[in-house]
């Protein structure tokens, strides 16, 4: 897919054919720097980059600039996520030259959650741009050097941009086209939504494989522990675009409230080791709510340290089982 043009350890990692592995960094109620500190030095143990979330769910934290500038001052490589609810495109504009003066080179672009989702809804949206025209105007900043009004920069920033994806929400035939879409406006690697369910997911798979969109970006692949049967259920009912199966709820149900825990770490293991085995795969996108010490285990315990070549991991693909 290219050669390196970023500085990127991330790109690095992708385009040399290693799996790669990230995760979310979520970032603290709080104006003090250690929290931040603290959390990612678990996770920079385990992960090629960390994403610092903008406000995600619609809820205010430190901000995903603020993360990421002490991220790069502590030498980590971070994923600036930028969402496009809260500031118009002059902002963003000059967000995206802060961030790459910073040292930031890893972006995600992202639309945003509606505020109707977060603890202060009476907020006023602006989605002056989206996902697909913030990719697009990151792209003519890094490309071709000029703002959106025309105006030429002195140097431009060197971004390796990223869009998310939701194979399991409906319609199910649009989501490898809205992929498509945003490969076209920039998109470089993607990071999904939470898999839990893997059937939905390898039919995704079969069809962006069809359109060859696996070869054009990276796709990595949304995990994480659930805590609990009344954790999943909540994330369900009240996050949006997280999917869970009746069979997922089931099995955190069959076992005591006290094992739950442990069963949601395995259950997430499990669909490390899966996804890792589909065609197309180049990584996974870890995700537990402030539980940075469980994304260390889980990692570890995948098989995914020390980091594994895609070329030793053999050519079987588990969706085969599904006849898909």
């Amino acid at each position: 897919m290219g050669r390196v043009r970023t500085g990127s350890r991330l790109e690095r990692v992708l385009r040399s054919g290693r799996f790669a592995v990230t995760a979310e960094l979520n970032p603290p109620d709080s104006a003090d720097p250690q929290s931040v500190y603290e959390r990612a030095l678990v996770l920079a143990e385990v992960c090629d980059a960390i994403n610092a979330t903008d406000a995600s769910g619609a809820n205010v934290h430190m901000s995903s600039v603020g993360v990421c500038s002490l991220l790069t001052r502590a030498g980590y490589e971070p994923v600036m996520q930028v969402s496009c609810r809260d500031r118009n495109r002059i902002a963003i504009q000059g967000d995206l030259l802060g961030a790459a003066a910073m040292g930031v080179r890893n972006l995600l672009c992202l639309t945003g959650d509606g505020v109707q989702a977060g603890d202060q809804p009476e907020a006023k949206p602006v989605f002056d741009l989206d996902s697909i025209s913030l990719l697009r105007t990151a792209r003519m900043l890094r490309d071709q050097g000029h703002f959106l009004s025309g105006r030429k920069l002195d140097s431009t920033p060197k971004f390796f941009l990223g869009a998310a994806a939701n194979p399991f929400i409906p319609p199910y035939d649009f989501r490898p086209l809205r992929l498509a879409k945003k490969i076209e406006a920039g998109a470089e690697f993607f990071q999904t939504q939470y898999c839990f369910d893997f059937l939905r997911f390898c039919q995704f798979m079969n069809t962006v494989r069809s359109m060859g969109l696996h070869k054009r970006a990276y796709i990595l692949v949304g995990v994480g522990p659930l805590r609990s049967a009344k954790a999943a259920e909540w994330m369900r009912s009240r996050v949006p675009g997280v999917v869970i199966p009746d069979e997922i709820i089931r099995r955190l149900s069959g076992v005591p409230s006290d094992q739950q825990r442990l069963e949601g770490k395995r259950i997430c293991i499990e669909m490390i080791e899966r996804v890792r085995e589909v065609e197309g795969v180049s990584g996974v996108h870890v995700m537990a709510y402030r539980q940075e010490e469980l994304v260390a285990e889980i990692i570890e315990e995948s098989g995914l340290l020390p980091r594994r070549w895609i070329s030793e991991l053999g050519q079987t693909n588990p969706c085969e089982e599904y006849n898909i």
